[in-house]
């Protein structure tokens, strides 16, 4: 059955459990809420289709169910996997996108690879993608293409299904033409995403930057320019840009180019907020801190994240502060973003080590400063981490949104709290109202932490209520594939 919405997304929309023996399909508990969102989108249409990947010993195999369907609370829904080894899923993955475009995309040159990219791999993995997205489609369908790894996708599609329309959205930062341009791919994934109808980024300055690489690289026009509204204009931060081409003329087409910073489904979490559960965790944990404040820190395992820049910063207010000896603690949730990288072992390495000296340094039999947790939390269990905390620490070097501290705000139904944010995250552009730091500047990280901690009781309920309706007006349903619309409304599970 054709669909007319399909969404391309590298990662299958749900969790196959082994039960018994059976396989069983579960509701996939995605770090960042990506795959039930988008999931939601099926809600709006009388069939859609998801393509991703599945892991097969061998590909050729003839029992290897290629496409299921599936109904559940998002509608009727063709799940397409495309069968890859281990081997195309390292090299596809693990090195090509993650070694070679994840460095650059957050402007970390030092930490670029390319030397082991199989780019013929690359090409191989998004024309697959690409075919099934065209096998699937009806005509005129929309093709929602998302994220890095698939760059090359919307290029191959268009050149198979020039009805189609094409949507892709940028999940990461995209940065300055001097630093993607690093990337000897570039004109090839740059092609690529100008197949689209738009191409989409969380904040406008993604969107700025993504025009000036592809006019540095091609011929292209800028037919049409737009004011940022207000809303999205933060002073005095890194990431604010005040006007932003919106449609581009290239070769025989034209191009939207969109931003739609994407929100938390708020309902969801107040919801979990207001649960018995949440309010019995919420009083265990005051209890256990005593007089004690919390701050509160969640995030993967990435050199992106800044959790040791973070632990630093720690170590010093207490070291340069030792009346605050026993009256704080730092919860530091920091879960392995990939285990099987050198990157991601080394980071987890130093931030266990730093938050050992600090507890060394400063804890006593009674009290330790940070408690390190390294898995994921249940989300209600977070949620009432939330509540409790007097101060959410969100602080990455770079990041394309960063939905957690949006989970916090909209956790806080008492109207209090303090959020310190970093000024490169995409969320600060919305969030102007939370105490925006640097989080390369020591001097601004540890002013930034005290003045949080010290900040009166009407300060912070001020600047919370200012947060809540920033975040209640552009949660989820406000997202979508750009000027592409297409309605949808969230089920009651959407962001489980």
């Amino acid at each position: 059955m054709s669909s007319e919405l399909v969404i391309v997304y590298h990662r299958q929309p749900y969790e196959e459990v082994e039960e018994d023996g059976k396989i069983v399909l579960k509701e996939n508990k995605s770090p960042n809420g990506i795959v039930p969102t988008l999931k939601s989108f099926f809600g709006s249409v009388d069939h859609g289709a998801w393509i991703a990947w599945k892991l097969a010993d061998d590909p050729n195999n003839p029992e290897f169910e290629q496409k299921i369907e599936i109904s559940d609370a998002y509608g009727d829904y063709t799940v397409s996997r495309l069968p890859l080894t281990s081997k195309q899923v390292s090299e596809f993955y693990h090195v090509t996108s993650k070694e070679a475009f994840w460095p650059i995309l957050h402007s970390f040159k030092e930490q670029y690879n390319y030397d082991p990219v199989d780019w013929a791999n690359f090409r191989d993995v998004n024309r697959r993608f690409a075919e099934a997205a065209a096998a699937e489609a009806a005509q005129g369908a929309l093709v929602w293409v998302h994220d890095y790894n698939l760059w090359l996708v919307p290029g191959y599609l268009r050149e198979m299904r020039p009805d189609v329309r094409i949507a892709f959205f940028h999940h990461t930062p995209f940065p300055a033409a001097d630093m993607f341009n690093v990337l000897p791919w570039r004109k090839e994934i740059v092609r690529s995403l100008l197949a689209c109808d738009d191409v989409g980024f969380h904040i406008p300055r993604f969107a700025a930057n993504f025009v000036s690489v592809a006019r540095s690289l091609f011929e292209v026009d800028v037919i049409e320019r737009e004011k940022v509204p207000e809303k999205w204009i933060t002073e005095g931060t890194a990431l604010t840009e005040r006007s932003v081409p919106t449609r581009l003329a290239f070769e025989d087409r034209e191009v939207s180019v969109s931003y739609t910073p994407l929100g938390v489904d708020v309902r969801f979490i107040e919801e979990r907020a207001e649960s018995d559960e949440a309010a019995t965790s919420v009083e265990e944990i005051r209890r256990d801190l005593g007089d004690a404040k919390l701050i509160l820190s969640v995030g993967r395992t990435d050199y992106t994240k800044g959790g040791v820049q973070q632990l630093e910063s720690f170590e010093r207010v207490l070291e340069a502060n030792p009346d605050l000896i026993g009256k704080i603690r730092l919860m530091h949730v920091s879960v392995a973003a990939n285990r099987n990288m050198t990157a991601y072992r080394e980071i987890q390495n130093e931030i266990e080590q730093i938050a050992g000296r600090i507890n060394g340094r400063f804890g006593t039999l009674e009290w330790q400063p940070i408690a390190l947790i390294s898995r994921a939390i249940p989300f209600v269990e977070l949620v009432a981490y939330y509540q409790a905390a007097d101060v959410a620490w969100i602080t990455p070097l770079a990041d394309g949104m960063n939905l957690v501290c949006k989970e916090f705000i909209a956790s806080r139904l008492d109207g209090d709290g303090v959020l310190v944010l970093s000024e490169f995250a995409g969320a600060a552009v919305e969030l102007g109202d939370a105490v925006i730091t640097n989080p390369f500047s020591h001097k601004a990280m540890d002013h930034a932490i005290l003045a949080a901690l010290s900040m009166p009781e009407e300060a912070r309920r001020d600047r919370m209520r200012r947060l809540r309706e920033a975040v209640t007006t552009n949660d989820v349903r406000c997202w979508g594939p750009g000027r592409l619309s297409i309605e949808r409304s969230l089920s009651p599970v959407a962001a489980e």
